[in-house]
């Protein structure tokens, strides 16, 4: 066993044609869960990148010290089957790490399947960084945000009806009329607002249904599975198979709207508005960002939390 002097490493002390080759080797004795601190006089980013990509994703990466006279960096060997949590299970844990992933344009409701290294490679981004802003977001106090992890699944449905649900009802014809008007109005001077117009009737047409068959079919069977765990009343079969069926569904339905959303910020440079804007213009934009962080929220809370918990516990209810 290493102790923790010998997995102290100067890396300024090695002639430079050596210390790439040294730290490997370093990092090759570790044992699984086993660390290796290495101290420089410059960032030696590069050498996460050639790690990856020599080793392939084995380790963790976490800055101690970033100059201006060290840095120092952790590098951890990981445990065999120990994975990288994608950037759903990262928000599902600790929303507050969300501001980050909205702050780099990192997709974490609908794309939020991908690892935070892929998802930072996709879009050409420093993952050091990132990783760096994720580690330090643990140790920064901040608001503390509902517990909806903690939160039954029942109860999690309800809550996002009433409150998601009710939003889009309540918003979404109005964003539909106001794109229908300023199309009209401006149209001819700025086109891009007829694709935004038939954009948002495409995120109308999906969202009224999707809605319903979440509220009639998918989030009823949902409660069944709870109440079932709970000993009140057996499941009834459904004529949609396993939950995973419609679950598939909605998040393809997911993925669509969320398309159309990043499509009409593209078209209007993240809501820029032009000189001869009037208020509707403004009042246009303004709802459309406001919608589309609400279905963040929204999305979240089913992709990541509510629907891969109902499989997990339908998968229990049925060994």
């Amino acid at each position: 066993m290493q102790t923790a002097a010998e997995n102290i490493l100067n890396v300024t002390l090695l002639e430079p044609r050596l210390k790439h080759p040294t730290i490997f080797n370093h990092f090759d004795e570790l044992l699984e869960g086993q660390s290796l601190t290495i101290h420089n006089d410059h960032d030696p980013k590069p050498l996460y990148y050639q790690l990856l990509g020599e080793r392939g994703n084995i380790f963790t990466w976490e800055y101690l010290e970033q100059g201006p006279e060290w840095w120092k960096v952790k590098i951890s060997k990981r445990i065999t089957g120990q994975e990288d949590e994608t950037l759903g299970q990262i928000a599902a844990k600790d929303l507050s790490k969300a501001r980050i992933f909205k702050k780099y344009g990192l997709d974490f409701c609908c794309g939020g399947k991908k690892t935070v290294k892929e998802a930072c490679k996709e879009k050409g981004l420093d993952v050091t960084k990132i990783e760096q802003e994720l580690q330090q977001a643990n140790r920064l106090p901040g608001s503390r945000p509902l517990p909806y992890n903690e939160w039954s699944l029942d109860f999690l449905a309800d809550y996002i009806v009433n409150t998601h649900h009710s939003y889009v009802v309540k918003n979404l014809p109005d964003i539909r009329a106001y794109a229908t008007k300023v199309m009209k109005v401006h149209g001819s001077r700025h086109p891009e607002l007829v694709l935004i117009w038939k954009l948002v009737e495409e995120v109308y047409t999906e969202m009224m249904s999707h809605m319903v068959k979440e509220e009639k079919v998918l989030f009823p069977y949902i409660k069944e599975l709870v109440a079932a765990n709970n000993k009140l009343q057996p499941v009834q079969a459904s004529h949609f198979g396993t939950v995973q069926n419609p679950i598939n569904m909605m998040e393809m339905e997911h993925e669509v709207v969320g398309k159309c959303l990043a499509e009409i910020r593209e078209l209007t440079s993240n809501y820029t508005l032009p000189e001869d804007a009037c208020a509707s213009y403004s009042l246009l934009y303004r709802m459309l960002d406001e919608f589309e962080e609400d279905l963040h929220m929204h999305v979240h809370l089913e992709n990541n939390i509510l629907f891969p918990k109902a499989v997990e516990l339908e998968k229990n209810l049925n060994k």
